[in-house]
């Protein structure tokens, strides 16, 4: 890290000692959500001025607003294809947490393979008319807005017809239904679209070639997902594991043990990979494979953190109140039920394990069975 007195401390620190209790529109204004974003919304800053940054913040225990799809997923997508009119009227709000945003993509029979939405906008004069439902859509039902993908066009190929909208999740004809889960909160929602009605502007870049801005947003969503702690960034992560295992004496048990080393050389692994991630992503690069291999990987380790945990705790696993060597339950009975969704949401595991083998293995894509047949009268093919 640079120097304590380097100019870039100083400058931040000047600013913090103006704002001790800054809010969330004062954070925004004065580019510090989000640092690597373009002026006026950012400060244009490179990876060290952003470590610099967070460093000064984390000091004055300064929190920046909460809102992770609206910061880390919508809002990147909107400076990337944005109109002038759309970033000034959402970003500094959304960078501000004034107002929350969920995603709108997957459906009952559009998860894994998003192209295979059914959800139909259709445009009416100066208006677009949406009409299906969408599932698992993260804090909807707090939501002011959301990013909505669509088909515009039912005849053109499967990942061309797609167009991408803001959506107010108070339109006349949304109904957010949440879905409980097994951790007894609901975290996830059903959304359905019943003759809504869009304004033209709504539409986020080019009518019908919504499907390259989904990638974008997916992109920046793995990044997000792979971050923090275990759990989507939430929750403990293995060194925390480590270290009460530490506090109660060690484990003497080899096979847990081992099980613990191998917990502790993932996470340093990740740790690498992120910075790679991290550092792509405040230079203002898109994500790269890394993204994906992160996610992958931060899952599967995010269950077996919890599973160890489990593990553990013994006999007394069984039991909600109680947490890994008799520690205090936090997170852990929680996070054991909700890593489940680990390896399903932002993207199947099966799903990444075919983009890293397509994308940067450059292995050949499925097999379609109907490829090159050719039907005659005969019934040769």
């Amino acid at each position: 890290m640079p120097a304590e007195d380097d100019p870039r401390r100083g400058d931040v620190r000047a600013w913090i000692a103006e704002h001790p209790a800054p809010t969330g529109r004062e954070l925004a204004e004065a580019g510090l959500v989000a640092p690597h974003w373009p002026r006026p919304w950012g400060l244009d800053a490179d990876p060290i001025h952003q470590l610099i940054i967070d460093d000064e913040l984390r000091r004055a225990r300064i929190r920046r607003p909460d809102n992770v799809i609206g910061i880390g997923w919508a809002g990147p997508t909107l400076v990337h294809a944005g109109t002038p009119e759309q970033k000034d009227r959402y970003l500094f709000p959304l960078l501000a947490g004034e107002e929350i945003w969920c995603q709108l993509f997957s459906e009952p029979g559009a998860g894994s393979d998003l192209a295979a939405l059914g959800t139909r906008a259709v445009r009416d004069g100066d208006e677009w008319v949406v009409n299906g439902s969408k599932i698992w859509n993260s804090n909807a039902q707090n939501s002011q807005f959301g990013i909505l993908i669509a088909r515009t066009d039912p005849d053109a190929p499967k990942h061309q017809g797609i167009s991408y909208f803001v959506c107010p999740m108070d339109a006349p004809g949304v109904e957010v239904r949440p879905v409980r889960e097994m951790t007894g909160v609901a975290l996830f929602n059903e959304v359905f679209f019943t003759d809504v009605r869009l304004p033209a502007d709504a539409l986020v870049g080019e009518e019908n070639r919504g499907w390259g801005l989904a990638k974008v947003t997916l992109g920046n969503e793995r990044v997000s997902l792979s971050g923090g702690g275990a759990l989507w960034g939430m929750g403990p992560d293995a060194r925390d594991l480590l270290d009460i295992v530490r506090a109660r004496g060690g484990c003497a048990d080899p096979v847990l043990r081992q099980r613990l080393a191998r917990l502790f050389v993932d996470a340093e692994i990740l740790r690498l990979i992120r910075l790679r991630t991290v550092s792509a992503a405040i230079k203002g690069e898109p994500p790269g494979p890394e993204a994906s291999i992160r996610k992958l990987l931060a899952d599967e380790h995010g269950q077996a953190i919890m599973e160890l945990a489990k593990d553990l705790a013994g006999t007394a696993a069984l039991l909600t109140s109680a947490g890994p060597l008799g520690a205090p339950v936090d997170m852990w009975h929680f996070g054991y039920l909700f890593a489940r969704a680990l390896t399903i949401g932002g993207g199947t595991t099966q799903v990444q394990r075919n983009i890293l083998a397509e994308r940067v293995l450059g292995l050949p894509h499925d097999i379609d069975p109907n490829e090159g047949k050719s039907w005659s009268g005969s019934g040769r093919s």
